[in-house]
């Protein structure tokens, strides 16, 4: 599971000192930026920095913006962008514009930062949610699956229903702004709540214990994945090489399958080479919700597979989902090679992109992340 960020349990460490802290948290990004929504930095009453929300463009700004908190004026969100000469004056020079929310967090904030804190060390997944806007700007609640920490000290309405748009946010695995009315409806824009979710990490199945799942096993963990390599053959998979990053299991893959709950986030690779185990896996795939379903294979192998998967039964649109040979054309033609062409056409699929070459393209390299309403 995704972490908790390190600022936020710093934060009740310094607050268990009685240290006053601000806390700047990104909560937008308009083309091009450093970090990722998310990203936060603290500041204590003693000028004390710890985190970065840009990597080093707005942070001196950030600082006194914070400074000026610490001396009694109200939370609020401020933004930098390049055509703006308040940024170019701190130095955002990489074209995009940034929205950071800075708010002082109290004792009211840390049954909030606990529970969130609580749930992630227990691999629960958990949204924090904080309002930006109004008297009570900077108020927090976690929402969990089952249950909420924290109130926004407003209408009921509204705690309900960023609770229920929190717990959507956790099944999509998404973080975003969302907009309500004054009095807590959906249907409206005067307040702004934006909603993090902590959700578990995405799944990828990799079917097959060859060198290929070994080399795209760690790439596929460094960026989010819980990686499961499943063969039915216990010789293949018994390496200490694949458990090093992935969690190995021995199966046959239809069975295998058909007692994991996979969603849009998540992935199967089907790289057996082997009828027997390839179809069966690639059957029990296409009854998924997986997002992303790649085969290993030369541009024949897969069509003598897609020839007995019809002949089984499998309509075309199903046979449309399956992607092989998998991977970009990037010319890959070692096992580590391979793993990367892999992984980038199911990052660029998830991104809704091509793959194509950043030099060639006409696209923001980073698109606009809009409000949701």
């Amino acid at each position: 599971m995704e972490g908790l960020p390190r600022s936020q349990t710093l934060a009740l460490d310094w607050l268990d000192e009685h240290r006053r802290v601000v806390v700047a948290s990104l909560i937008e990004t308009l083309g091009s930026a450093p970090l990722e929504a998310g990203a936060e930095m603290l500041v204590d009453d003693a000028s004390r920095i710890e985190g970065s929300v840009t990597g080093g463009c707005v942070e001196a700004a950030l600082v006194q913006e914070a400074q000026a908190i610490l001396e009694g004026a109200p939370p609020r969100a401020v933004r930098y962008g390049i055509s703006d000469q308040d940024a170019a004056d701190v130095g955002l020079m990489c074209g995009g514009t940034v929205e950071v929310f800075l708010h002082e967090l109290t004792e009211e904030h840390r049954e909030a930062l606990t529970a969130v804190r609580d749930a992630r060390e227990d691999g629960r997944p958990v949204a924090l949610a904080t309002l930006l806007d109004g008297d009570h700007a900077g108020r927090s609640m976690a929402v969990l699956d089952d249950s909420t920490v924290g109130t926004f000290d407003g209408p009921r309405l509204l705690d309900d229903a960023v609770t229920r748009d929190a717990r959507g946010f956790l099944a999509e695995g998404r973080s975003a702004i969302r907009r309500y009315s004054a009095r807590g409806e959906v249907m409206g824009s005067d307040v702004r709540v934006h909603i993090q979710a902590f959700a578990s990490p995405p799944q990828m199945l990799i079917f097959g214990a060859i060198d290929f799942s070994a080399a795209l096993a760690p790439l596929a963990a460094a960026i989010g994945y819980h990686v499961t390599i499943c063969d039915a053959r216990a010789a293949f998979a018994s390496s200490p090489r694949f458990s090093r990053h992935a969690e190995v299991t021995i199966d046959w893959p239809d069975r295998h399958v058909a007692q994991r709950m996979l969603g849009p986030r998540d992935a199967i690779l089907v790289f057996t080479h082997d009828p027997k185990f390839d179809e069966p896996a690639l059957t029990a795939a296409l009854e998924s919700e997986a997002g992303y379903i790649g085969a290993l294979g030369s541009r024949r192998t897969h069509a003598d597979r897609v020839a007995r998967l019809r002949a089984a039964g499998v309509d075309d649109a199903a046979l449309e989902r399956i992607n092989s040979p998998c991977g970009l054309d990037i010319g890959a033609r070692t096992p580590s090679e391979t793993a990367i062409a892999v992984l980038a056409e199911i990052l660029a699929l998830r991104a809704g992109r091509d793959g194509g070459r950043l030099k060639h393209g006409t696209e923001p390299i980073h698109p606009r992340t809009a409000d949701v309403t």
